[in-house]
């Protein structure tokens, strides 16, 4: 008899950073619309911004789907797949978080440790805004969720893994993970802009033991070109 394959389907990013919570919010719908008939060999997982902390679920995969936000210099809401050997590349290039390089290294690492997943996909989508603390997935993000979620079912399928919509989605757990966890209402009950800073957390932003502003930095007298990609995604 042979053995059905270990899947690993992942979202990472960061769901206080806009359309940076792409991925959070894949699997977070995945979970309450979804159920696979053989649930004790597919794990889905929130990896928010772990980085190296999923090493260990990496290399108990043979099956490996990544939901991301990605930077693919493509118009804003559109969605990417990538397959095989050139998931890490992507997860590395012109990153839009340091999320990505950090499981760029997970990867790497796993494949050190002889441990590597033998299938892989992602499915990242072109952000849009990024810079806005508190703030939700951009609509065009947003409603690419259930293709992003059919592309990933229908590569599972081919190994011979289904799964069938639920009759009544699952409901949020707001009081075991907070508000954040339920998507429409963390929009609902979102603070006004003149009541919530827009730009990051005004402990940091407005104190002085801090320098928060954009790069390029200047670094004992040498200007230093990072992540000038990013300024797409900042507000004008």
């Amino acid at each position: 008899m042979n053995t059905p394959p270990r899947v690993l389907i992942l979202g990472i990013g960061n769901v206080l950073w806009a359309d940076e919570g792409f991925g959070v919010r894949a699997i977070e719908s995945l979970q309450r619309n979804y159920q696979f008939e053989n649930p004790d060999n597919v794990l889905m997982l929130d990896g928010g911004t772990q980085g190296i902390y999923l090493v260990q679920h990496i290399r108990e995969a043979d099956i490996l789907v990544v939901f991301d936000a990605i930077d693919y210099a493509l118009p804003g809401g559109t969605m990417k797949v990538v397959e095989g050997d050139q998931v890490p590349k992507f997860l590395g290039v012109k990153k839009v978080s340091l999320h990505q390089t950090g499981f760029q290294e997970v990867l790497a690492l796993a494949e050190m440790m002889g441990d590597y997943p033998e299938h892989l996909l992602l499915v990242g989508v072109q952000p849009v805004l990024l810079e806005d603390y508190g703030g939700s997935l951009q609509p065009q993000v947003k409603a690419q969720i259930p293709t992003a979620i059919d592309t990933a079912l229908s590569y599972l399928s081919q190994f011979g893994i289904h799964a069938m919509q639920r009759a009544t989605p699952l409901t949020p757990n707001t009081e075991a993970a907070g508000t954040i966890t339920d998507m429409d209402r963390y929009e609902y009950e979102r603070p006004s802009a003149t009541s919530a800073l827009r730009t990051g957390d005004a402990r940091v932003v407005h104190s002085d033991d801090f320098q928060v502003e954009y790069r390029p930095a200047d670094i004992d007298g040498v200007s230093v070109p990072l992540d000038h990609h990013l300024d797409t995604y900042r507000p004008t």
